[in-house]
């Protein structure tokens, strides 16, 4: 996977990584000869070519914040660092830190063989756990973690953590075996771990368990889900496809210790203090976390397709549905949109809960409601969410101008009476988070909440099944209930659109 990660950074700086494209009508330009086609006209008309054929080219700027990239915190406000001269990749195994150079000096990628013999190198170092997790400090508070940072420099630390920062990326190389067939254990791994093998503030950590499962961890501050997705999908491909190592692989014979490096940390008892209360509070907050996850094999897109409603309409609907069984209330909730359509676009806030879905939510709990009745509002649900994901799209939401408006009023000096409205913290106060990722390489993804009282609802839908991967505090929110409500309403959604 290094190689084909690499494989992928090249691809990028060299400019022929194949566009990110919104096809409007795939059939006529998802094809070969379109491609064809626009390949061989000048870059300055290409978009009018692939418009001609409703193509929309993507904004593709997040992908050079992929590589050598990492998230510097600073008091009040951090800073995204990237250092495309280094060479290395940085290697994490039980809290200790490793160095190897996976380009070599003329930008070739080090042939597979050495990696291998690198990696080996490392695993055979008995080292025990380290006692002091330096990269527990990346899950805390930023300002706190901007001090203690302060404090590893001044101890003379600054050319390792300059190593750390700069490196093309973090692999996670964990001794744990979650398996496929617990999806909360697997979770909790790849979410958070135990904090001791990761340091979060790497745009992305690829995380390898002993058991050959590999994820990736990323941090959000940098970009979103379409690069970090697209980067999966082709490393996935082109490992499987192309693998650089088979079993039975000869490890190069190279000296390992001259290539490879172990950094070494000077701590002084005040950076030992930090650490122990990172350790503390990281290990509260994810004990105290609850995840829980469900799979339903009946309801699938094309089941959805078949009824001509949108698979993503009917699976925030039975969120919808479920938070309602369960409150009888209807809250604040965000569905992540890309606004990739435009340059430097990031994402909108696609505004899931809506009098539909409350009507069809009232509907559904209700008896003496007809199969027909029901499912003329599933389709008014689902033509109001493709409405409101066309306007998100174009950049007609309306979170993220508030949001602007508000940062711009608060650098000023001003306080304007809208932004302190009951109704406007109370919506933008999210209790339901959700976010879909949909990719063959992809088994599930999750998150953490994003308020103290709200779950973090992620979820799939593909042509085998569906699913939800659902966290929260349980001090606040039942995960258990809100998935049995979950699975009641898909379960009536499915009665409502088959019978």
């Amino acid at each position: 996977m290094i190689v084909s990660a690499m494989r992928f950074l090249k691809t990028i700086r060299a400019g022929i990584l194949e566009p990110e494209v919104y096809h409007l009508n795939p059939a006529k330009s998802d094809t070969q000869s379109f491609r064809k086609i626009v390949r061989w006209v000048p870059s300055s008309l290409s978009w009018y070519a692939a418009y001609l054929y409703k193509a929309f080219p993507l904004d593709m700027s997040q992908y050079k914040n992929l590589f050598n990239s990492t998230r510097i915190p600073h008091q009040g406000k951090d800073e995204l660092r990237i250092d495309t001269s280094a060479r290395h990749i940085l290697v994490m195994r039980n809290g200790h830190f490793y160095t190897f150079d996976v380009l070599a000096e003329d930008g070739t990628i080090v042939p597979a063989s050495e990696v291998q013999a690198n990696l080996a190198h490392i695993l055979s170092d008995n080292s025990p756990t380290t006692k002091h997790p330096i990269g527990m400090l990346t899950s805390e508070e930023r300002n706190t973690w901007a001090s203690v940072r302060q404090k590893l420099e001044e101890a003379g630390n600054a050319e390792t953590l300059k190593l750390v920062d700069s490196a093309v990326f973090c692999l996670c190389l964990d001794d744990d075996a979650p398996g496929l067939e617990d999806p909360v254990k697997l979770t909790r791994a790849m979410l958070h771990g135990d904090g001791v093998n990761r340091w979060y503030d790497k745009s992305f950590q690829l995380i390898i368990c002993k058991d050959g499962i590999a994820s990736m961890n990323f941090e959000h501050a940098w970009g979103d889900g379409v690069a970090i997705v697209r980067f999966m999908n082709e490393t996935y491909k082109d490992s499987t496809e192309r693998p650089a190592v088979v079993p039975g692989t000869t490890p190069a014979t190279i000296d390992c210790s001259k290539s490879v490096k172990k950094l070494e940390w000077n701590l002084t008892p005040a950076i030992k203090e930090g650490i122990e209360t990172a350790t503390k509070k990281f290990n509260d907050s994810t004990s105290s976390l609850n995840v829980k996850a469900i799979e339903n094999r009946k309801l699938t897109k094309g089941v959805f397709k078949k009824y001509n409603v949108s698979p993503d309409s009917m699976m925030q609907l039975s969120i919808q549905m479920a938070y309602y069984r369960l409150t009888g209330q209807t809250v604040a909730t965000y569905e992540s949109c890309s606004t990739a359509a435009f340059k430097h676009g990031r994402t909108e806030t696609l505004r899931s809960a809506t009098i539909e879905t409350k009507l069809c939510s009232e509907a559904f709990s209700k008896s003496g409601v007809t199969n027909e009745e029901k499912r003329k509002l599933l389709q008014a649900c689902s033509d109001k969410h493709n409405l409101l994901t066309k306007e998100a799209a174009m950049g007609q939401g309306w979170d993220r101008h508030l949001f602007a408006l508000k940062k711009l009023a608060l650098l000023s000096g001003q306080s304007p009476e809208l932004f302190e409205d009951p109704a406007y913290k109370n919506i933008t106060h999210i209790i339901l988070s959700t976010s879909t990722v949909a990719s063959p390489a992809i088994l599930l993804g999750g998150f953490a909440p994003v308020v103290s009282d709200g779950l973090g609802v992620g979820y799939q839908i593909g042509n085998e099944r569906s699913g939800f991967n659902v966290t929260a505090y349980p001090q606040s929110q039942d995960v258990g209930a809100f998935l049995e409500c979950v699975d009641s309403s898909l379960n009536d959604i499915y009665h409502a659109l088959t019978n």
